[in-house]
């Protein structure tokens, strides 16, 4: 999916009216979302068009990318506010997309989007993919796979329906449906936790995965699963936008830094990333861009590639 790079105004959207647009779930799905909250419109199309290239960092770009003049990059649009489908039904919005368009810039390069599920995408960097930018946790498994440079930070959090009616606790999955995204940090501790359950003599974890984000939502407010886990700035985005219908249940655990994915053998490509990061953070960029979407709070000081993680 293309990024358009016209001025992005985004109306009042429901969360049911992004999962259509999306194309994520079927009739029914949607219209029992009931989900009635919208997005505010978030834009930070004037600072980077504001943005220069920094020849410093343009050239640790690799050649054949400069050659070519646009990044294309894999994420997959449907984990609101860092990316999402806009009410186009187009045009792939959120921070990281901000983010990226804001690092190309100074690189002196283009972006192209291209919307795809999140399990499929770190396989294909280095060969459909330039990069991947959709929220990855880094972690030692997936740096084993592709480099990663981070670019922000965020733990792991849940929602159950407002009132908590399944009575969960805040502290533990034992017994309920976990609602998760395939792919995820939050999949594979679901399904860490039950087998702990099942050894301390507990009900397992019932893992409902899902291909798309807002699918896991969807469910847990239509009460087709108890509990939606997922990183924390999409918790909390998908509270506003099910209109109260979830409220958040116990606290953010294992913060850990995000990436964005180039190949092992990327020719230099993640320092360029790398630098641009950190000059986007040192000179106030990148606090204007996540405070717009309302995740300042996901600022790190430091942009490294590869960095030590358990």
């Amino acid at each position: 999916m293309n990024l358009r790079s016209t001025t992005r105004t985004l109306a009042a959207i429901s969360l049911a009216s992004a999962l259509a647009l999306s194309g994520c779930t079927d009739a029914s799905q949607s219209s029992s979302s009931g989900a009635s909250g919208s997005a505010s419109a978030a834009s930070n199309d004037a600072l980077i068009s504001s943005l220069k290239t920094d020849d410093s960092i343009a050239a640790l770009v690799p050649q054949d990318l400069k050659s070519k003049g646009t990044l294309t990059i894999g994420s997959d649009a449907s984990y609101a506010p860092a990316e999402y489908v806009a009410a186009d039904g187009t045009t792939v919005v959120g921070y990281d997309v901000d983010y990226a368009e804001a690092m190309a810039k100074l690189m002196g390069v283009k972006v192209k989007f291209v919307n795809a599920t999140f399990d499929s995408l770190i396989p294909a960097v280095g060969t459909k993919y330039d990069m991947s930018i959709s929220s990855f946790t880094i972690t030692s498994e997936r740096e084993k796979q592709v480099n990663l440079t981070s670019y922000f930070t965020a733990g792991m959090a849940k929602a159950v329906q407002k009132g908590n009616p399944k009575k969960v606790p805040a502290d533990s999955l034992c017994g309920f449906k976990v609602a998760v995204e395939t792919g995820t940090s939050e999949e594979e501790d679901a399904n860490a936790q039950s087998k702990k359950c099942v050894a301390d003599g507990k009900k397992a974890v019932d893992v409902l995965s899902y291909k798309a984000q807002t699918d896991a939502t969807t469910n847990v407010a239509g009460g087709k699963a108890d509990i939606s886990y997922a990183d924390s700035m999409i918790i909390n985005y998908s509270i506003k936008q099910t209109g109260g219908k979830l409220e958040p249940i116990g606290d953010v655990t294992d913060a850990e830094p995000f990436g964005v994915a180039t190949a092992k053998d990327d020719k230099g490509l993640s320092k360029a990333v790398q630098a641009a990061t950190q000059k986007l953070i040192d000179d106030g960029t990148m606090k204007k861009i996540l405070t717009t979407w309302g995740n300042q709070d996901g600022m790190i000081a430091k942009s490294e590639i590869n960095p030590s993680v358990e």
